[in-house]
């Protein structure tokens, strides 16, 4: 058995990220569309609303806005996009609470994976 001394510098060691992390929640502020190309199993790829994505017929996304509120954008039956306003909370510096102001949906978390090149990654909880 190790002495507490000896394990205190080591609790303060990460093992190092593969993937770039937001350092603030304003980085995640913005519009963000589903790159639905990029997406990897259970990861959801976001690039923001100006990027050129190709074709298609719709894509879902997001809004993060400032001081908590939040908008989805689903693929209306006309394929343009309906909005459905809410709120976000930080749960942790990862982790986004989704709440919608109609209770029309159970709230659900976004957990951010990496936010680099302009493409953001989430799981959706």
């Amino acid at each position: 058995m190790l002495p507490l001394a000896l394990l205190l510098p080591l609790a303060g060691c990460h093992a190092p990220r593969d993937k770039a992390l937001p350092t603030s929640m304003k980085q995640l502020e913005g519009t963000w569309l589903n790159a639905y190309e990029e997406n990897e199993g259970d990861t959801l790829a976001y690039r923001p609303n100006s990027y050129a994505f190709p074709p298609s017929r719709g894509r879902a996304g997001f809004a993060i806005q400032p001081f908590g509120r939040f908008i989805q954008y689903d693929i209306a039956p006309t394929d343009g996009l309906t909005d459905r306003p809410g709120t976000w909370t930080a749960k942790s510096p990862t982790k986004l609470r989704i709440h919608f102001d109609d209770n029309s949906q159970p709230d659900y978390t976004l957990e951010v994976v990496s936010l680099e090149e302009g493409v953001l990654r989430v799981i959706r909880r």
